[in-house]
């Protein structure tokens, strides 16, 4: 068994006293009327003198975080979900008992206070204490209030203990579900529909990743976790819903970093009858509605870069940015011994799978270019290798039609205009497994159920992947992943 330290052995020792005092440490209902900022920002702007001839009450609950203990009357500081409220609390106004339950109290217990309305002379809206309530006594000492979980890892895996003392992580915390609901409302306006669709798969499919397995013990199958939400979402529109999105949890067999995690929330969205062009719209529509309605700015600082998302937002091909960089044109190569002689020349190395032409276009972008993409640009036109769920371009069928979002040199979006001929769309299938043959443990599965669907026809449409985590990372200018998911996926202690 743990071996407790002497604070912990006290507050035990005070949980117990509480008990035969007939209350119940750990507390009860308690109906609170008011949030601390809230009573902050209704009263800060009123003058000292004004409250002698106010009796307005305020009735809060929340964790003691500080005190200052002064004989027969105190100061201490709760807070709640909103913030910080200062309590005085006397004698005089809450009698003996009371007052001696709150000398019994810790930083980190969990009280309940009803009071009048005042301010300090210093100038501090505070809650004169004519009701005390104790409500859960903290058996654990919260960490130094300056210093807080000093370790990272330990803020991540004790997200509860980070949450209560750094506010920058209650801030992110709070902000995740206004843009999220943002999102929603400015989908619901574009005329999307939100659906859900299956986390538990058979097939591996609509992106380029190692999955997670389980077992469906019922039909005795191995069934993954899903690693993208794209065909589901694309039946609908073979259905006829048009318009759909879904925000959702997907799970990557993959490493951690600042920028990944294993499970993380992933948007996707179809809109019939649309194109690349359209997803751009879309997208740079959504930024700015986020930007300004929930954040009240459009300039953010992530990656070491201050990020302008007012537009419009450059756009520029693979190949043209590739040139740009290196004075390469492959747009104008069409010989692969060529293009594996560049890439040995510029000292990139291959996998025998890689040994395509739109896989060494993709190196070199990924070796000269993505880094360089600091201010908002949408990156189009891809290998065909590269893009198996993508129509082809018409002037040229070794790219498709495929934008990416770039920030900071990191990506934003993912977006088609999507791949609805059955016949072409089986033999990307097809070409999926000859890479997986050929070493790419990435590759897709063959969907037939899919094919089958697009043979009844889907109509032309536009569709979009949205990292959400890392939109979040933006919008709250944090660097590392792991700051905008509450529960992120931590290595076991040692």
């Amino acid at each position: 068994m743990r071996e407790l330290s002497e604070q912990e052995i006290v507050r035990r020792e005070k949980a117990e006293k509480l008990r035969e005092q007939g209350l119940d440490p750990f507390g009860h209902r308690y109906d609170k009327e008011d949030y601390a900022q809230d009573i902050v920002d209704k009263y800060i702007s009123v003058d000292h003198d004004a409250f002698e001839n106010m009796s307005d009450t305020a009735k809060v609950a929340g964790r003691i975080m500080f005190i200052r203990r002064m004989g027969k009357a105190s100061f201490f500081t709760i807070q709640d979900k909103s913030g910080l409220i200062q309590i005085y609390i006397s004698i005089n106004d809450v009698g003996e008992k009371d007052y001696e339950l709150f000398k019994s109290a810790d930083i980190g217990d969990i009280v309940g206070v009803y009071g009048k309305v005042m301010k300090t002379k210093t100038g501090e809206v505070t809650i004169k204490c004519l009701e005390y309530t104790h409500l859960v006594k903290a058996l654990r000492p919260l960490p130094e209030k300056y210093h807080g979980l000093t370790d990272v890892e330990e803020r991540y895996r004790r997200r509860y203990v980070d949450l209560i003392m750094n506010e920058d992580a209650r801030k992110v915390a709070f902000m995740r579900p206004k843009i999220i609901r943002c999102i929603q409302n400015y989908m619901d306006e574009q005329g999307f529909t939100e659906v859900e669709t299956p986390v538990l798969t058979t097939l591996l499919t609509g992106a380029s990743a190692r999955p997670f397995t389980t077992h469906h013990n019922a039909q005795d199958i191995d069934m993954y976790l899903r690693i993208a939400l794209e065909l589901p979402l694309k039946r609908l529109l073979v259905g006829g819903m048009e318009a759909v999105y879904e925000i959702g949890r997907v799970f990557r067999n993959e490493g951690m970093d600042p920028k990944h995690n294993p499970e993380f929330t992933l948007m996707e969205a179809y809109l019939a009858y649309s194109d690349l062009e359209g997803m751009m719209n879309l997208t740079e529509g959504m930024y700015t509605k986020i930007a300004k309605e929930v954040c009240g700015k459009t300039t953010f600082h992530f990656g070491g870069y201050d990020i302008n998302l007012d537009g419009p937002w450059k756009r520029v091909s693979m190949t043209d940015a590739i040139k740009e960089q290196t004075g390469i044109d492959f747009k104008a190569i069409h010989d692969l011994d060529e293009c594996i002689k560049l890439a040995e020349e510029h000292h990139i190395e291959l996998e025998d799978h890689e040994k395509a032409y739109g896989h060494i276009v993709n190196k070199f972008f990924e070796k000269y270019v993505e880094e360089t993409l600091i201010q908002p640009t949408f990156l189009y036109g891809h290998p065909i290798e590269i893009s198996p769920l993508t129509k082809k371009n018409p002037d040229d069928p070794r790219f498709v039609d495929r934008f990416e979002l770039f920030m900071a040199g990191k990506e934003f979006a993912n977006a088609y205009t999507e791949l609805n001929d059955p016949i072409d769309q089986l033999e990307r299938f097809e070409a999926q497994i000859a890479e997986r043959e050929l070493g790419n443990d990435e590759a897709n599965d063959i969907d037939m159920d899919f094919v089958e669907a697009l043979e009844y026809g889907m109509p032309p449409a536009g569709g979009i992947g949205y990292g959400i985590d890392r939109l979040m990372m933006l919008f709250t200018e944090q660097e590392s992943i792991r700051d905008v998911i509450l529960f992120p996926t931590m290595k076991e202690r040692r």
